[in-house]
């Protein structure tokens, strides 16, 4: 009781009032209607911000469907001069192909949750490098043995490739040449956040990607902010991304789902000064070597009590300072993201409504156009 009253405390000091009415929701479009153009503006909202996380290197629930119901939401960015995404971009070359798509997530989350977390994380890790065309799947080669995938961020935590392919494959067989694997990494986010969600957050994602031909492990570490970021740093790496400050709150919000290496924030237990709450500490050094390394570095939930559920579960666990990284625990670091911290502690519906908005806005970022992008037979090779 003492914690909420002083949490209410908080949120009345900084100008807030918990029972304000939401915003308003976006702009609903049904199935066919007019073309929702999206601008082209994670990365770590750290590298771990969005589920499941990577080895730090040292200093049935119904998902949307094609024909998705006037009731979910399509959010909606800016107008931008470069390439055109628009919701229904299959309608006619491939109809089948967002359903597909829903069915592979569907399938794969229905054995393991945590491939929601992260898909969901691999569309962040593949939009911050190179922007959104599929740079993260890309294997290894002779010409180059080093792609995205291996990178410290990315491996070996990174997850839900087999779920691409799955999809991909089927797709193939029914429209070949049609679909990009950036796209269907984009409809697979979508559909693991409107699963993890118990369908709260549903909405359209536009489509119309290329897949890139470029994947550098190197630009996997200079765009994907690491966990131990603090405040400034994480902005200046969304705002790089055109992605604000609201944007960076919203989505960290994905920190309520997946895992997360113990190397990703062992330097803020014990002995090391950290504000993390001290028995939530205690609990994490039962299952955290106090040197993790490659051959010994377990993984914990990030959300102890809801770790399957897409929520406002870690605003408040941001709030009892039980949050494992030091990214998590910078978004209290200022006036600013404090206060949206509480919004979205209070006011549950419009951060849904905002995290798709978000998710929309981030899978706009950097689209490849005909002279650098193409649609790949298979997602883990480019075209000859």
């Amino acid at each position: 009781m003492a914690n909420n009253l002083a949490i209410v405390i908080i949120f009345a000091s900084l100008g807030l009032v918990a029972s304000q009415a939401p915003a308003a929701a976006p702009t609903e479009s049904p199935q066919g209607s007019s073309p929702s153009h999206i601008s082209s503006p994670p990365a770590a909202a750290p590298s771990d911000t969005f589920g499941s996380s990577a080895p730090v290197p040292s200093p049935e629930s119904s998902a949307p469907s094609t024909s998705t119901p006037p009731s979910a939401l399509s959010p909606t960015s800016p107008p931008s001069a470069g390439p055109k995404l628009r919701v229904g971009f299959y309608r006619r070359s491939c109809p089948r192909a967002e359903k597909i798509v829903m069915a592979a997530v569907r399938k794969a989350l229905s054995k393991s949750p945590v491939i929601g977390a992260g898909l969901i994380r691999l569309h962040f890790h593949d939009c911050f490098v190179q922007g959104c065309d599929a740079s993260v799947l890309l294997d290894p080669t002779a010409a180059n043995p080093q792609p995205e995938k291996l990178s410290p961020p990315n491996f070996p935590s990174l997850r839900g490739f087999e779920v691409i392919d799955a999809a991909k494959n089927v797709i193939e067989k029914v429209c070949p040449g049609k679909v990009s694997c950036a796209d269907i990494i984009a409809f697979a986010s979508r559909d693991a956040s409107s699963i993890l969600s118990r369908g709260r957050i549903n909405f359209r994602m536009p489509a119309g990607r290329l897949d890139g031909r470029v994947s550098l492990s190197t630009e996997a570490l200079q765009f994907l902010p690491p966990p131990f970021f603090n405040l400034s740093q994480l902005v200046d790496s969304f705002k790089a991304k055109k992605l604000d400050v609201d944007d960076l709150v919203v989505l960290s919000g994905a920190h309520t789902i997946g895992v997360s290496h113990c190397s990703s924030f062992t330097d803020r237990l014990p002995p090391n000064p950290s504000n993390m709450n001290p028995d939530f500490a205690t609990q994490l050094q039962r299952k955290c070597p106090t040197s993790p390394n490659i051959t010994n570095d377990p993984t914990v939930v990030q959300d102890i009590l809801t770790p399957n559920r897409l929520d406002t579960r870690y605003y408040s666990n941001l709030l009892k300072h039980n949050v494992l990284f030091t990214s998590d625990a910078a978004l209290l670091t200022s006036r600013r993201t404090t206060r949206k911290v509480l919004e979205n502690t209070f006011i549950p519906r419009r951060w849904e409504r905002k995290f798709a908005r978000a998710m929309v806005k981030m899978a706009a970022i950097e689209i490849k156009t005909a002279a650098n992008g193409e649609i790949r037979n298979m997602c883990r090779v480019v075209n000859n």
